[in-house]
């Protein structure tokens, strides 16, 4: 049941949340004694000191057995290939195909590398698993789906050659061995990436329809318990009361967890009872059961497949999805088994980009990802002024704090802007030693001249793992295989016994080289701590393509651009609100829902009339963006709140069979319920057959209350039944005069609306509330003239450095990193664009809950201004309340 003693109270707790019950009525739930642990031999012995033969015969029966997860019976599918073939001579074929497709020219060193390759892919007898993976690969193709591979497979000039991955490995100088080796363990491991949704659910039916529903699988994933989970289920356990449970959620709600955070302290500050009787056990309990198993997920997209049924090994279970099977292992499981695992997995900028890509055919100006100029000068300018609002990889705070000084000017300083802001680089501190030497301020060297070819591309500083490799190869004359080792046997799972084998090795030959002890010594230290945080080259390259081609379309494309990355929210660091935002800002117009325009999905439409925004950047160092003349995006129902999709296509067929010419006539023909109506009224939806959005939400009600808002409507009679409620007139003693149906009543000759029209802070407030967002004017413009001393994001470049200011908007992002000890960034919209505020961990402790509970916040601090970037160190924070002001609600990461 448990393996320590302390386990019995852990237990309890499950047992609580299994049953729906509390301690204090658990009862005989509860086990009841805490021996059902796993004791040691020296206990069992002693246990069962009158049966000793039973403990010789447990101890002979455990040496005699002999078991491996591996020797269950798993076979790879067999690929059917042309007659003639086997799957070595069709991979073979394929690959030599795809190569003369690849290069106008085979150079010689292509075709080492191609048969280097191919002959260890033959070798250990992997062919099958490339040639699914090609099939995928071209599945997709065939079926307009985006695809593309990434991690170390794009080290692979078979996987570029097949068509799985875009990176040309030769040209880049990647080391195949990190990808596939002769000494590694298990399948090679090839990522595939998709456009998140539709496009991708048709590839993962595809391969259940090849291989079956028992010869296919997705991988479960463990879900554990975190902060908010953890600490609600024991409040339940130890019977707190709701009150206090929900103030726990709002505690946890921020992702703090343990290793973060004082707990006694945190529960002190929120207020809650400290004092309990109770307490000292939740904290106890919550750290116990924190990272525990919770419940069985599915994998974002591994996929195993097998010759025969899978689950005769592997249990199997339906999904929640129709049409899915999930295994109950994980992938680390079905790795040890010795499962091949396939990874279709789903990015929403690859839905964005297949989309915009579409949008761009269907006006007449056709484009894709591999015919967009690679070196586009506006592309690179606003990465260079951290314009990259939706862009791919490049849009956080802190890729926008690194991009002005980086200032990229071609491709591979987009792969470098991908890779250097993680957590590893961080934790290295590779990053600041880089910027200082691309700015010049730092002189550029090397371990040993001999690393120069290695380390130029990045000024001496090792970013990459294939860097590592490579270093190793150099220096130590290292294999490609024993560097792939030495890099396995220093990463997260490391042992000190392993670590300390290969570092010796590598000591012994770097010495044979007469390499000088104390070089010998930085490149042992530098490889050891690498390898913890090395981010691979050919994985950052793949994510800078989609970063480079999502930029051009942001700068080219943009309505094309905006539009479908509306159409594919939630995803990314920003709501819609502030892409909605941002567009406006770059001088595009964005048109609010209407029940006689919109589609579902937002649209690209034709306007005359110029944009009244135009770009805020000059402020930013950038020319002000052209206003887009006769290109506008149309709001698609998706961003209202509450609407139904069958209920917004339902409207769309009947206005595509025949246009509403009234609002009776949209409420007849559209069955939509009445929150739905009233709050397409509220958002203005409704204003094509209305003076304004009152009057709308007047005759709303009015439609759905006929009989108590008209006092002489009245249901049909039999005679009349179908024509509608009735207006009937009545003579001088009451009989009626006159009956015709209501439908056929002027409105003029019904009650008018006898409300005012929302004033313009209405009007935002209703967007915010039934969409999260607005066309209309940013809340903050709305404030601007009350807070004349309040800087606004587009004027903070000029601010001088270490001068006191505040700033205000709607919190759109809180961040507290692991890497970064405790401080905490947020990021203020206003009406002109983003600001950025760092909190230090004392004062976040002091101002917590104002921090993670209030929607706008005013921010007092001391200006960082350096290399174009404004950072505000906070120094005072308080809410900036006002009934006016309602935003959209903030995106927080961890």
């Amino acid at each position: 049941k448990y393996a320590k003693p302390y386990g019995r109270e852990v237990l309890d707790v499950f047992t609580c949340i299994r049953e729906h019950t509390h301690l204090d009525a658990a009862g005989k739930l509860l086990t009841q004694n805490a021996e059902r642990y796993l004791k040691s031999d020296r206990q069992m012995r002693a246990i069962f000191a009158d049966l000793p033969e039973a403990i010789e015969n447990t101890s002979r029966l455990a040496e005699r057995l002999m078991f491996s997860l591996e020797n269950l019976g798993y076979e790879f599918p067999e690929y059917p290939v042309p007659a003639g073939h086997t799957m070595d001579s069709f991979l073979r074929t394929i690959v030599w195909f795809g190569a003369q497709q690849r290069y106008a020219a085979i150079s010689t060193k292509v075709k080492r590398q191609l048969e280097e390759e191919l002959t260890l892919i033959i070798k250990l007898r992997f062919p099958g698993y490339f040639l699914i993976v090609w099939d995928i690969v071209n599945f997709c193709r065939e079926h307009n789906i985006m695809v593309q591979g990434r991690g170390s497979a794009a080290n692979s000039a078979v996987c570029y050659c097949l068509g799985i991955t875009p990176v040309d490995p030769v040209e880049n100088h990647l080391v195949f061995e990190r990808f596939l080796n002769e000494s590694r363990k298990g399948w090679p491991d090839i990522d595939l990436d998709l456009p998140s949704g539709d496009r991708r659910e048709a590839v993962i039916q595809e391969i259940y329809r090849r291989y079956g529903k028992h010869g296919a699988a997705m991988t479960a994933n463990v879900i554990s318990y975190r902060g908010r989970s953890a600490a609600r289920e024991i409040g339940k356990a130890l019977n707190f009361s709701p009150s206090i449970i929900d103030r726990f959620s709002h505690l946890f709600a921020s992702g703090d967890f343990p290793h973060t955070l004082e707990l006694e302290s945190q529960i002190e500050q929120a207020g809650l009872p400290k004092n309990h009787p109770r307490m000292p056990a939740f904290i106890r309990l919550y750290r116990a059961i924190y990272g525990l198993p919770r419940h069985l997920g599915q994998h974002s997209g591994g996929m195993i497949i097998c010759q025969n049924k899978l689950s005769s090994f592997v249990p199997l279970e339906n999904a929640s999805m129709p049409g899915r099977v999930v295994a109950q292992w994980d992938k680390d499981d079905c790795e040890d088994l010795g499962i091949v695992k396939v990874d279709l997995l789903g990015l929403g900028m690859m839905s964005v980009m297949q989309d915009a890509f579409e949008l761009c055919r269907e006006r007449g100006r056709p484009l894709d990802l591999a015919h967009i100029p690679k070196d586009d000068e506006k592309a690179f300018e606003i990465m260079q002024r951290a314009d990259t609002i939706g862009v791919f990889q490049i849009e956080s705070r802190a890729q926008m704090a690194t991009l002005p000084r980086m200032k990229p000017e071609c491709f591979y300083d987009v792969v470098i802007e991908v890779a250097i802001i993680r957590p590893g680089p961080i934790q290295g501190d590779m990053v600041h030693p880089y910027l200082a030497r691309r700015a010049g301020r730092e002189s550029v060297t090397y371990f040993d001249p001999r690393l120069e070819p290695v380390l130029k591309r990045t000024l001496g500083v090792p970013l990459f793992q294939e860097q590592m490799l490579k270093i190793a190869m150099v220096m130590a004359d290292f294999s490609g295989d024993e560097a792939e080792e030495l890099r396995r046997a220093l990463s997260f799972h490391r042992s000190e016994e392993r670590m300390n084998k290969v570092c010796a090795k590598l000591r012994m030959a770097m010495e044979r080289k007469d390499i000088a002890p104390d070089k010998i010594d930085k490149i042992i230290q530098s490889i050891s701590s690498f390898a913890l945080y090395g981010f691979p080259e050919s994985h950052a390259i793949s994510f800078a393509i989609l970063a480079y081609g999502s930029s051009y379309l942001k700068v080219h494309r943009a309505p094309e651009f905006y539009a479908s990355l509306l159409n594919n929210q939630p995803m990314g660091f920003y709501s819609p609100s502030t892409i909605v935002k941002d567009a406006q800002r770059h001088g595009l117009k964005i048109k609010p829902v209407c029940v006689s325009q919109s589609d579902w999905r937002c649209t690209i439409v034709s306007d005359d009339r110029p944009s009244p925004q135009s770009s805020p950047w000059p402020g930013r160092g950038g020319p002000e963006a052209p206003v887009r003349v006769g290109e506008a995006v149309r709001l698609g129902f998706c961003v209202v709140n509450g609407l139904r999709q069958e209920h917004a296509e339902e409207l769309v067929r009947q206005r595509q069979a025949q246009q509403f010419d009234s609002l009776d006539d949209f409420k007849r023909r559209v069955p939509l319920t009445k929150d739905e109506l009233r709050t397409l009224a509220e958002l203005g939806a409704f204003n094509c057959f209305a003076e304004h959005r009152r009057a709308a939400m007047w005759e709303v009600e009015e439609t759905l209350h006929d009989d108590l808002l008209t006092r002489n409507v009245s249901h049909p009679d039999p005679a009349t039944a179908g024509e509608g409620p009735r207006l009937r007139s009545f003579d001088h003693t009451g009989n009626i005069e006159h009956s015709i149906p209501l439908c056929e009543v002027p409105r003029s000759t019904r009650d008018d609306s006898p409300l005012s029209r929302m004033t313009l802070p209405e009007r935002v407030k209703a967007d915010y509330e039934t969409m999260n967002l607005t066309t209309g004017p940013h809340p903050m413009k709305l404030l601007r003239e009350s807070l004349p001393n309040i800087w606004r994001a587009i004027d903070l470049p000029h601010a001088r450095h270490g001068s006191i200011v505040q700033i205000a908007g709607n919190v759109i992002c809180r961040q507290r990193p692991g890497t970064a000890k405790g401080f905490v960034f947020i990021s203020l919209e206003d009406e002109t664009g983003v600001s950025n505020a760092i909190v230090e961990p004392d004062l976040f402790e002091h101002f917590r809950l104002v921090i993670t509970e209030e929607a706008f916040l005013l921010i007092e601090g001391e200006v960082q201004n350096s290399d174009n970037v404004v950072l505000i160190k906070a120094q005072e924070i308080r809410p900036l309340l006002h009934e006016q002001l309602v935003g959209s609600e903030s995106h927080d990461f961890h």
